[in-house]
């Protein structure tokens, strides 16, 4: 007879040892020269060029932290707000700087999305998703606000059509 609480750990060890190497892999691609976030970042520069930017409204590109301006400057957004908000890079927003100097962001252009099931990790100070042989990071926010755990399996969202370091947390699925 198979210990069903031995097995659910077996799974679970596996899964996190999964994790790991893929992290491995994503960091060895990194410094071989393989796929990078930097090809990334550079385009959300240059769609965040094409937008507007007038004395106190500025139009960006949401990269998985910040937005990114016109003025190829980072403007940063609480990470609550991107959470609550399941922001994807690739997104076109509206940041409007109030007299008081509050900023105030709106999401005016929502990129094409895919939603993917994946398993929690953490690794080197960040919380990540793998799912379909890819790592995905994701934000504290998101995981502290689903309650979620390394090891829990959480649907996520990425740009349809385009490669991102960066996922926002949909929901976490229950455990079996």
């Amino acid at each position: 007879m198979i210990d069903s609480s031995k097995l659910e750990t077996l799974k679970e060890l596996i899964e996190s040892a999964t994790a790991a190497l893929n992290s491995a892999n994503k960091i060895a691609q990194e410094l071989t020269g393989g796929k990078v976030s930097k090809k990334s970042a550079e385009n959300y520069t240059d769609v965040a060029q094409t937008l507007k930017s007038e004395d106190n409204i500025i139009e960006g590109v949401f990269d998985g932290q910040n937005m990114i301006g016109p003025d190829k400057r980072a403007y940063p957004i609480p990470a609550n707000y991107a959470s609550k908000s399941k922001l994807v890079a690739g997104d076109v927003l509206k940041l409007t700087i109030k007299e008081d100097g509050t900023f105030l962001y709106k999401q005016i252009g929502p990129i094409e999305r895919k939603a993917i099931i994946g398993i929690l990790t953490y690794d080197d100070s960040q919380y990540r998703v793998i799912a379909e042989g890819k790592t995905y990071k994701v934000l504290l926010a998101s995981v502290t606000y689903f309650h979620a755990e390394v090891g829990d399996k959480v649907t996520i969202m990425t740009p349809a059509k385009k490669e991102s370091e960066w996922a926002a947390i949909e929901n976490l699925l229950p455990k079996e």
